[in-house]
């Protein structure tokens, strides 16, 4: 008998981290690599920053337009921000899922806990009814992310101080997640991310169909 290629169910990828821990450097890198995962792109009610595209840095959305969207059911997780919304638009990662891609999405502890306890919740057949595989960035130590929040230069001492007090919080979670990476390398850190993506896409169990040597 012809032997059958198997094939691999596509899955969710989550990455978080604290803020100066390298995760969007990461998720880009594996975006560059990995052509067929698709990256879910935040909205955010927040006004743009300087050299952030639409569609691609976040979905800018007007306060109402964000609310009406969210009372129709249309974000997978949405949080308060700085006063601030933000959330993950559902048809964009629904789309991709029925297309057979891997999703991957940068998300904060709190982003996380909100997707794992939506795809728990959704009835078999759901189309975000899927593997879930969650990593955790973390710095070799929160003395090392302190030194390169103060060195990336874009925040006071005062701003830096909160959000140290954030990524002690946040780093407190790291045991909620599948997987952990330490980015005290980048190189070797992300040689770590792209082997967890490989690995996962091979387990057996995330088989599609019965392989026939």
């Amino acid at each position: 008998m012809k032997g059958i290629k198997p094939s691999w169910n596509n899955m969710i990828f989550v990455v978080s981290a604290p803020s100066g821990a390298g995760k969007t450097t990461l998720c880009d890198k594996l975006q560059k690599e990995f052509k067929d995962i698709h990256y879910a792109v935040t909205a955010t009610t927040r006004e743009p920053r300087e050299g952030e595209v639409d569609g691609k840095s976040y979905y800018f959305m007007t306060r109402e337009g964000f609310e009406k969207r969210l009372a129709e059911g249309g974000f997978i997780e949405s949080a308060v921000v700085h006063g601030n919304l933000y959330g993950s638009p559902k048809a964009p990662v629904v789309a991709a899922l029925e297309e057979g891609c891997d999703v991957l999405m940068n998300l904060d502890v709190q982003g996380a806990a909100a997707v794992r306890q939506t795809i728990r919740s959704c009835p078999e057949g759901d189309p975000l009814k899927r593997t879930l595989v969650d990593i955790f960035v973390v710095p070799p130590s929160t003395e090392v992310l302190r030194n390169r929040l103060v060195v990336r230069g874009t925040d006071s001492l005062d701003v830096i101080e909160k959000r140290m007090k954030q990524a002690r919080e946040e780093i407190s979670h790291w045991n909620e997640y599948t997987y952990m990476v330490v980015n005290d390398d980048l190189a070797e850190a992300y040689d770590h991310m792209r082997s967890i993506i490989l690995a996962e896409r091979h387990r057996n169990d995330n088989r599609r169909e019965e392989y026939h040597g």
